[in-house]
C-alpha cells in the first residue's frame, strides 16, 4: 500500500522504550523512537540542589534548555535517584513494564547500579537493552567524547571544532536503528542485549574518507571543479555539479567548454569557474540555478 510523505508511519507503536541516558545521543534516540510511534519514557536524576524549580537533572537541561525541550516532546518524564533503595524501586517498576532499555553508562557504572545486562535478563526475560557506549569492548570504560571520537577517525581540521556532533548524531541513528532490530526480534519472542559505540559512529561517517572519497584532490575532495565551495560577489556559493549534465550546464554559463570528466579535473577550468562565479552575485546565482538547473547553494561570508 503506498503511503503519503505526509503518512506518519509507527514501525514502533505498542513498543514500550525507558531511556536512562543522559546529554544527547540517548536523548536524539528515544526522540527518534517517539517519532517511530513509540511510548518512551525517560528516568532521570534528580536536579543539581539548589536549582531552580522546574530544573532537570539531565545536563542537556541546564546548558540548552531549548534543545533539551526539542529532544523530550512527547517524552513522559520521570525522577529517579538511582544510587537509593527508592529510586531503584521507581526504576524495577518501571522496567516490568518496559519492552526495550536504553542506556549510556559504562559498563563500571551499570555494575554499581545493579544493571549488568546478566542480571536485568534474568529478572525479565522479554526485555531486551541497547547501551551507548564511547568505544566498544575493551575501550568501554574510556572517557571520551564527540570530539574525540571524530579525531581519532580524521574528521577534525586544524584547530576549528566541527559545524555539529557528528558522532553524537550519528550514534542516536544507530541507536534507534537497535531499538528497530530490537522490536523485531521482541515479535519472535526472542530478547538481546545490543551495543552502540559512539566511535564506531565516527567511523561509519569517516568512510567516504577512509575510501578515499573526500580526500584532497579526490573528485568530492575539491579535485572537481564542480564539487567545491568558491567566492561570489557578496558571499560564497556551495556548488554540486557533479554528473555530466550539470557540469555541462555549470561550463556553459561560464563559457567553459565541456569534453568529458577531465575538462572538470583541469587547472584551467577550475579557475575559470572562479573567476565566474567571483564575478556573481548571490540573487544571481539562485536564478542560475533555478534557470539552468544547477545544483548549488548559496551563503553569506
Amino acid at each position: 500500500m503506498a503511503t503519503t510523505t505526509s503518512t506518519r508511519i509507527q514501525p514502533l507503536k505498542g513498543v514500550r522504550v525507558l531511556s536512562l541516558s543522559l546529554n544527547l545521543p540517548g536523548p536524539a534516540a528515544l526522540m527518534r523512537c517517539w517519532q517511530m510511534g513509540a511510548s518512551c519514557v525517560k528516568l532521570e536524576p534528580p536536579a543539581p540542589a539548589g536549582s531552580a524549580p522546574g530544573a532537570s537533572g539531565d545536563p542537556m537541561g541546564m546548558y540548552n534548555r531549548t534543545a533539551f525541550d526539542v529532544l523530550h516532546r512527547g517524552i513522559r518524564l520521570l525522577v529517579a535517584d538511582l544510587k537509593t533503595d527508592k529510586g531503584q524501586r521507581a526504576l524495577q517498576r518501571e522496567l516490568a513494564k518496559t519492552d526495550i532499555l536504553l542506556t549510556s553508562f559504562r559498563p563500571s557504572a551499570m555494575a554499581k547500579l545493579g544493571l549488568e545486562w546478566k542480571v536485568l535478563h534474568k529478572l525479565y526475560p522479554r526485555l531486551s537493552q541497547v547501551a551507548i557506549v564511547g568505544a566498544p569492548g575493551s575501550r568501554a570504560e574510556e572517557p571520551g567524547h564527540d570530539l574525540t571520537y571524530l579525531a581519532e577517525n580524521n574528521l577534525v581540521n586544524g584547530l576549528e571544532l566541527p559545524p555539529t556532533l557528528y558522532a553524537d548524531m550519528g550514534g542516536s541513528l544507530m541507536t534507534s536503528e537497535a531499538v528497530l532490530q530490537a522490536a523485531l526480534m521482541q515479535q519472535h519472542g526472542k530478547s538481546y542485549y545490543l551495543e552502540v559505540a559512539l566511535s564506531a559512529a565516527a567511523a561509519y561517517l569517516a568512510l567516504p574518507r577512509t575510501w578515499g572519497l573526500t580526500q584532497t584532490g579526490a573528485a568530492v575532495g575539491g579535485g572537481h571543479a564542480g564539487y567545491r565551495v568558491y567566492a561570489c560577489k557578496d558571499g560564497r556559493v556551495a556548488v554540486a555539479a557533479l554528473e555530466p549534465h550539470f557540469a555541462k550546464a555549470l561550463c556553459a554559463a561560464a563559457k567553459v567548454r565541456y569534453i568529458n570528466i577531465l575538462t572538470m579535473l583541469s587547472a584551467q577550468t577550475h579557475q575559470a569557474i572562479a573567476a565566474y562565479l567571483d564575478g556573481m552575485t548571490r540573487e544571481a546565482l539562485d536564478s542560475l540555478a533555478r534557470d539552468k538547473d544547477i545544483p548549488l547553494f548559496t551563503l553569506p561570508t
